[in-house]
């Protein structure tokens, strides 16, 4: 199993888990957003306490990739600061503009080679499109 084979696999395994998927009971702040040039919906809630993000869970539809990056995007941040959440959000924007991340993304580095396919980019940043505007005032 070659490099490729091991992150499809990660974006495959994301797409379809169930983990970071649903509602959350008392979320702070909930977001939708849409791409309406390919359909994904992403709805984000998220609930943050003392400055750190307690939890996320996300629900929406489309393309593999945009539901494997909510998936690997909530991975990152919960249980992060919200300033740190920040960091992973612009990190992977540099990424998918070709950019070495200032930080180390995990799952979110299965992402990279979207870059190569610049009309999916807005499929994989819908969701830190999302986080970053529920960050924005916490």
């Amino acid at each position: 199993m070659g490099l490729e084979d091991l992150y499809q696999q990660q974006l495959l395994d994301h797409a379809r888990s169930k983990v970071n998927r649903g509602s959350l009971a008392d979320p702070a702040k909930t977001l939708s957003l849409h791409n309406p040039l390919c359909g994904d919906e992403v709805t984000l809630s998220l609930r943050s306490e003392d400055g750190v993000v307690q939890e996320a869970k996300f629900s929406g539809s489309g393309c593999m990739i945009s539901q494997a990056a909510a998936s690997m995007l909530i991975q990152e941040i919960v249980g992060k600061s919200v300033p740190e959440a920040r960091s992973i959000i612009a990190a992977f924007r540099s990424l998918m503009r070709g950019e070495d991340p200032s930080i180390p993304l995990g799952d979110l580095q299965a992402l990279e080679g979207v870059k190569k396919f610049p009309i999916r980019i807005k499929c994989a940043l819908l969701v830190a499109d999302v986080a970053e505007r529920l960050l924005k005032d916490s």
